[in-house]
């Protein structure tokens, strides 16, 4: 911790900007004088009921249920698009690849507006962009291959709208172990989601006849958590679960708010450890089907595919896997950051390590007993998704209590697109490669064809162990970070307002002893 003059010369500009924002900032409804009362009951101010948040959480929870599902649905029919369409495995991969650079590269786009504008109103008009392009994908012909791509494009901008913004709404919807108990709801369809993509995408695609039909279900449900969103879901006030009684500050440039997260060292090592998450996550959601298909082969319990339609009984079984262990594991991650939070205090990151550092070799017992036992790989594999499922509502906790109300959604977006751009946006496809050198050494051969793929694979266990040291990184400087994020939320003055925790400084700014106080930027509710 830094306490020197120098410490504080480097932190003066920060503290004034703050200081300055702090004294016109909108303060809420709770920490108005009682001349004031009158302006209390406005939409802004109003306070949300614990029914109504309650109500909100469940709509989240379910769009984002059908985010993950859609995100893997094209995964479950992807062998009929091949087909319909008549292209290569390099070809189709293009629809996954170009959902996630659009993803990521409009993330901070959403999280620059999610933390000055309107957040209801954002989310509604990506989840409509997303309904629209979604269910317009099922209409494409076959020689209009590339509109189906631009489609794809188009429904991670979508996406990236929702992912961005949510989990900062339920930040500001409740505070402490509730805050930690529904991020865990939230994130827990994560995995329910993506298992549920492989498993009904192909369900949908084998009872009707049409893989287009699995695609157009999406869109409809996505109807219904529109309407849902639109009524049931508030705006809240940004802070308004953090400040009880401290002021509120006002937005900086979008170039402090990068400052100040790079200098945020819990924000940084949490979110290197969860790029490091999310490409052990996206290479094995994948290459896993692939990979025990051609364990089976080369043990001679199923013959190889030589035409369409191949056996998919691998992604029901492993869809059923994720969906079942990414419920346990979240729900154990949950129970034990509970307990441990009030008498550790970097308990949350420690958790985090130690989910993926003990994945790491079950995730490498799995690859290599695939060449001998194929149930004895399903267990392993059970074990590391459960492990690697503790961290899904631990790390979105993380990120919401070391950093400042007014930047979280920023938080977020920058977080999504570093884990995507050097995660699961290019894992699958670095596997694929490695593996596709390697076969060169001995082609036209399935054993090798399996071995090539196993020696790829076996590099996300390595990158689970590093991502488990960067949560480690991550423990060293929580607490500090975590106490100057509040102090500088709700505006009390004291000795650690003077520490240096990742650039951030706080400011108490007392406001007029009579009279209104003068409005800050816009933050409407509906």
């Amino acid at each position: 911790m830094e306490t020197g003059g120098a410490a504080m010369s480097r932190q003066d500009d920060e503290k004034l900007r703050l200081s300055l924002r702090a004294s016109s900032a909108r303060r809420y409804g709770s920490i108005r004088e009682s001349q004031n009362e009158e302006e209390t009951t406005s939409p802004e101010t109003a306070v949300i009921s614990p029914a109504r948040s309650y109500i909100a959480i469940a709509v989240l929870c379910y769009v984002n249920l059908l985010n993950y599902m859609d995100r893997y649905t094209i995964a479950g029919v992807l062998l009929n698009i091949q087909e319909y369409f008549g292209i290569k495995d390099s070809t189709s991969g293009l629809l996954q690849t170009v959902f996630n650079c659009s993803f990521m590269l409009l993330a901070p786009v959403f999280g620059y507006f999610g933390d000055r504008y309107n957040r209801k109103l954002i989310m509604v008009g990506g989840l409509c962009g997303w309904i629209v392009t979604t269910m317009g994908s099922s209409f494409v012909t076959k020689s209009y291959f590339w509109v189906l791509i631009l489609m794809r494009a188009l429904v991670g901008i979508g996406e990236a709208s929702y992912t961005t913004i949510a989990p900062t709404i339920i930040g500001d919807l409740f505070s402490g172990n509730q805050r930690t108990i529904m991020i865990s709801f939230f994130y827990i369809f994560i995995p329910v989601g993506s298992g549920l993509g492989y498993v009904i995408g192909s369900t949908v695609a084998s009872a009707t006849g049409d893989w287009r039909w699995a695609l157009r279900l999406n869109p409809i449900l996505g109807l219904v958590g529109l309407t849902l969103l639109m009524f049931l879901t508030p705006n809240p006030p940004r802070g308004a679960s953090d400040t009880q009684g401290g002021t509120q500050m006002g937005n900086t440039s979008y170039l402090e708010d990068v400052k100040y997260l790079l200098k945020n060292r819990s924000f940084v090592w949490s979110s290197l450890g969860v790029t490091a998450m999310a490409f052990v996550t996206g290479a094995l959601a994948f290459w896993t089907p692939v990979f025990l298909s051609r364990a089976q082969v080369t043990q001679g319990i199923k013959p190889p595919c030589s035409k369409e339609p191949c056996d998919t009984s691998d992604s029901y079984i492993f869809g059923g896997v994720t969906v079942v262990t990414g419920i346990l594991g979240v729900v154990i991650g949950t129970l034990i950051a509970r307990r441990l939070r009030d008498r550790v205090a970097n308990a949350d990151p420690l958790i985090c390590a130690a989910g993926m550092l003990c994945s790491a070799p079950c995730f490498f017992l799995a690859i290599v007993l695939a060449y001998k036992s194929i149930p004895a790989t399903y267990v392993f594999i059970a074990i590391g998704e459960t492990l690697l499922s503790l961290n899904w509502p631990i790390f979105a906790d993380i990120l919401l209590y070391v950093v400042i109300p007014t930047r979280r959604a920023t938080a977020e977006a920058l977080q999504i697109m570093v884990c995507h751009l050097l995660g699961d946006a290019g894992s699958p496809y670095l596997l694929g490669a490695i593996s596709d050198a390697l076969s060169k050494y001995n082609p036209d051969t399935y054993a090798w064809n399996f071995r090539s793929l196993e020696y790829s694979v076996l590099l996300c266990p390595f990158v689970g162990v590093l991502g488990g040291l960067f949560f480690l990184m991550t423990a060293l400087y929580i607490e500090e970070d975590r106490k100057a994020a509040q102090l500088l939320a709700t505006g009390n003055n004291g000795p650690a307002a003077n520490s240096s925790a990742g650039g951030n400084t706080v400011t108490r700014t007392e406001p007029p002893a009579t009279g209104p106080l003068p409005r800050g930027p816009a933050n409407d509710a509906l």
